[in-house]
């Protein structure tokens, strides 16, 4: 997979690519709302996708690492003000998931469930199905650690870093939206670092 296979997203191609009152780090902060889940099997590991679709679905680790990958250089907006810029994700694109399941007409909006234990996070069909949104087993070349969500994240570039949940463990398909675990706690609805839709 060369650099022109490379999918850019297009925040990245903005003259200011930091968004108002977010600061640039070199770093990668560790954030979570209660650290890493306590075992993460591979051998027992499973991602479903479930809710509005035609044909839920029910993957394993081999089954999902023999899907089609994609790459994408992405900038990564924390809610806590620090942006990380030039990111390259490696993993299964959301809209190859999509594809796969084939989404109802009545669906509008995506809840996102990980295995720390009653973890979720909402977001508009539409940022969901982006072209640039996928989900990452690889940064930067390198495997994810569990600290960064290992073995496998969503990543959603264009909204806020929580968004992006670590550990993911499965997707449902609504009609309406759904708070998760931090909008629940206050956080936006839908995340839009441009507009600073952090809280509600």
């Amino acid at each position: 997979m060369g650099n022109e296979d490379v999918i850019i997203s297009p925040d990245t191609r903005r003259t200011n690519r930091l968004p108002p009152n977010q600061v640039r780090t070199m770093k990668w902060p560790v954030l979570d709302a209660g650290g890493p889940p306590a075992r993460m099997d591979l051998a027992n590991w499973q991602f479903n996708v479930f809710g509005l679709v035609k044909n839920p679905f029910a993957w394993t680790w081999s089954e999902f690492q023999s899907l089609p990958r994609v790459k994408v250089k992405a900038d990564f907006h924390c809610v806590t003000r620090w942006s990380r810029l030039d990111n390259l994700w490696e993993g299964v694109s959301t809209r190859e998931i999509l594809g796969r399941v084939v989404v109802n007409p009545e669906s509008h909006f995506v809840l996102v469930h990980a295995y720390d234990s009653g973890w979720t996070t909402n977001m508009p069909l539409e940022e969901f199905q982006s072209e640039d949104a996928l989900f990452a087993d690889t940064h930067d070349g390198q495997p994810l650690t569990t600290e960064h969500g290992g073995p496998l994240r969503l990543i959603i570039p264009q909204l806020y870093a929580w968004k992006s949940a670590k550990w993911v463990r499965s997707v449902e398909f609504l009609p309406e939206d759904k708070a998760g675990y931090w909008e629940d706690g206050g956080y936006h609805m839908r995340g839009d670092p441009w507009k600073e839709e952090r809280f509600r």
